[in-house]
């Protein structure tokens, strides 16, 4: 690193390292899943301080990840441009960024909300700082299915951070995530196929090819279509969110299918591009059904 690129760090590298669109989704789950939890409104202190201390930590993890990944990320061109590969953040400084987060968004959970979220939320960063990222990732062509679980933990922090419980319910937002993160990654590893070759990373299009993977991407979406009708018929959810769910995942099994076909080559970044906004589109959805159609009345209807 020379020190012409040392001296041009700068804030926006480090807000960089947080992976700033990825942490945004997640706390937008988040969000909703405090919503979904009571019938009214969430007190002020817990939508505020809840959500920061799970982002901190979210950060947290997102910064252990380009430091675990330095050297690849330098080899990929959708990554080679991270203030860590490119030496303009240290990793000595990077290392004690991570650990600050970590330990501020730690201390506002178990001070402010309450001890249950804070080691959820801890479990979540280990799970993806450490368990995914230093070890399925190039350990498993499952790498994204095994360690999508800390990625689907958002709607249950918020959860528990209202109601200091676990409850079927937020594990059912945790479940819709979960089935989701399989088809959402596997569009975009099928577009960097060769940069996923290049560095030995075991993604399905590397190891299984690029058909098989446009197979269990289809798979999974018709499951993840399945997954997201049980807010209905768990009475969590009522009519907007029904129909909402159902126009959405058939949105996404078009692509699915458009991608399995081969006959568009934008077709699997389209895929990509698609998921993120489903599952921001299906969560907001929900949360406009939760007001519009209290879960009191829909039990009364299903009476």
């Amino acid at each position: 690193m020379t020190e012409a690129t040392a001296s041009s760090v700068s804030w926006r590298d480090y807000y960089e390292l947080c992976k700033p669109n990825v942490v945004l989704l997640m706390i937008l789950t988040s969000v909703i899943g405090m919503f979904m939890a009571v019938p009214g409104m969430v007190p002020w202190k817990v939508l505020i301080l809840g959500n920061l201390g799970i982002a901190l930590c979210a950060g947290a993890a997102a910064a252990v990840n380009h430091l675990v990944d330095r050297r690849i990320d330098l080899v990929m061109a959708r990554t080679h441009n991270r203030p860590v590969a490119q030496g303009r953040v240290k990793t000595l400084h990077a290392s004690l960024f991570a650990a600050a987060l970590g330990a501020i968004g730690m201390a506002i959970l178990l001070i402010e909300i309450n001890a249950l979220t804070a080691w959820l939320t801890l479990a979540s960063l280990l799970g993806y700082a450490v368990v995914y990222t230093l070890y399925l990732k190039r350990a498993t062509p499952q790498n994204i299915v095994i360690g999508g679980i800390a990625g689907a933990a958002p709607p249950l922090l918020g959860w528990t951070a209202v109601t200091g419980e676990i409850h079927g319910h937020a594990l059912l937002l945790v479940l819709i995530i979960f089935v989701w993160t399989p088809p959402h990654f596997w569009a975009l590893a099928i577009h960097r196929r060769d940069d996923y070759a290049k560095v030995d990373i075991p993604m399905m299009p590397v190891t299984h090819g690029i058909a098989y993977t446009k197979l269990q991407t289809l798979l999974y979406t018709i499951l993840l279509f399945v997954v997201t009708l049980l807010p209905f018929a768990t009475g969590m959810s009522g009519p907007l969110y029904l129909l909402g769910a159902v126009c959405l995942g058939a949105g996404f099994i078009y692509w699915a299918v458009a991608m399995m076909r081969g006959k568009d080559p934008k077709a699997p970044m389209s895929t990509f591009k698609y998921s993120i906004i489903y599952l921001m589109a299906l969560f907001i959805v929900m949360l406009l059904d939760h007001y519009l159609f209290p879960a009191t009345l829909i039990y009364e209807v299903q009476r």
